[in-house]
């Protein structure tokens, strides 16, 4: 028996060695933090081990445990009418609160989900029961936007799709049928959800022929740039769960279609060297040493190289391009933007994203509130369902559905 139980110590403490991560001390839950990181580690190297077998792409059986470990879940929505439908082609859900005496139209919000622009879904029941509640919250039409994932498609289609679908809501027959007040709509999303809804967002702001346009964008934790991997949230937590910095522009790369060995280039910022002439218009766009404030910089030193690799953005062009990083966008285009809400987290590579494009909207006009929360992480929003809840997502949660309430 005792080998047994050598055996059983030494397992024991190889698994806590590999499930523990030294974390801020302001991070909520921290223990549960590190049990889901490990999770998903576990879970990834399983699914490049299958890649490099060459059995299947990693994103596809990523996505087939994402949703086999979703089946276990049951999300009740007896009060809201869920249905499914086909916006120009793209596939979204809707989410309908019951009709409400006297009451003719309703608010609305275009929701975008999250994951890398490659995971997760509106069918998931993650963001099945934040839609769900957001409706009855907010007593609001919620359309969630099914777009196309890599790999079957890379950008721009993921863009294309969530215009598309926005578009095709925003048509005053589509929103008569829903019983919208063409007023009252928001567009929203997190993480690369966020990212489309930004795109799109600015998209519409161009659109002269548009008769409906959104009365709000609210972007949660979004990611923005492919620019700079070295900004102060880069370099802060770029090992911290569940985003670390390699995982981001991995997915960066899978977005474009690109090679994985560029990954070190853009991690030290080759791609945009001062030699790059590419890259020169858009670097005061997110200069962050004047866009953050000094409790954020920290003592940070910006990673600018004098000499860099221009064959990359010959490559991968999309790096620069504005529908993908609308970080990248002028001025003039950030002025038609409507009132926006941006939520950050203290312990996310991104935080620096939604700072900066808070604070350029703000310098070219419009009404921004930037929630931030230092005790939380990337995700956390999504993360309030039993055995993945947070106090953190119920937190974000409440506070986003809250603005959303006395804004939209």
């Amino acid at each position: 028996m005792r080998p047994a139980w050598v055996l059983l110590a030494a397992v024991a403490a190889l698994s806590a060695y590999y499930v523990y991560l030294p974390l801020p001390g302001t991070v909520s839950d921290p223990w549960k933090l590190m049990l889901l990181d490990a999770t998903f580690r576990v879970v990834q190297q399983t699914c490049h081990l299958i890649h490099y077998l060459r059995l299947s792409h990693h994103l596809i059986v990523l996505n087939y445990l994402i949703f086999t470990f979703d089946k276990l879940k049951s999300v009740s929505s007896e009060d809201i009418n869920i249905t499914d439908a086909m916006f120009d082609g793209v596939e979204v859900r809707v989410f309908e609160p019951p009709a409400k005496q006297d009451e003719r139209l309703k608010r609305s919000v275009v929701y975008i989900h999250g994951g890398g622009w490659a995971l997760a879904s509106a069918r998931t029941s993650l963001y099945n029961n934040l839609c769900r509640i957001m409706a009855e919250s907010l007593n609001a039409v919620v359309v969630s936007v099914e777009y196309r994932l890599v790999p079957e498609v890379c950008f721009p289609e993921q863009f294309y799709d969530a215009l598309r679908a926005t578009k095709h809501f925003l048509q005053a027959d589509v929103l008569a049928e829903y019983s919208v007040d063409p007023s009252r709509i928001a567009i929203s999303g997190d993480s690369a959800g966020g990212n489309l809804a930004a795109a799109v967002c600015q998209q519409l702001s161009k659109d002269e022929h548009l008769a409906v346009r959104p009365k709000l964008q609210a972007l949660i934790y979004p990611v923005l740039q492919a620019f700079d991997f070295n900004t102060p949230s880069y370099q802060q937590n770029m090992n911290m769960p569940v985003l670390p910095r390699y995982v981001m522009i991995n997915y960066w790369i899978d977005y474009f279609n690109g090679n994985y060995d560029l990954a070190h280039s853009l991690l030290i910022n080759n791609h945009t060297a001062l030699d790059v002439s590419q890259a020169f218009s858009f670097r005061g766009h997110l200069n962050w040493t004047s866009l953050l404030p000094s409790s954020f910089k920290k003592n940070y030193k910006p990673v600018i190289q004098t000499t860099g690799k221009a064959e990359i953005i010959q490559e991968i062009p999309a790096l620069l391009d504005v529908r993908a990083a609308p970080l990248l966008a002028d001025n003039e285009t950030l002025q038609l933007q409507p009132k926006t809400y941006v939520l950050t987290c203290e312990n996310d590579v991104l935080r620096d994203d939604g700072v900066m494009y808070a604070k350029r909207l703000e310098n070219a006009g419009v009404e921004v509130t930037l929630d931030h929360f230092d005790d939380c992480f990337h995700g956390c929003m999504i993360f309030t369902i039993w055995p993945t809840d947070f106090s953190a997502g119920i937190q974000t949660r409440n506070s986003y559905i809250r603005w959303l309430d006395e804004n939209l």
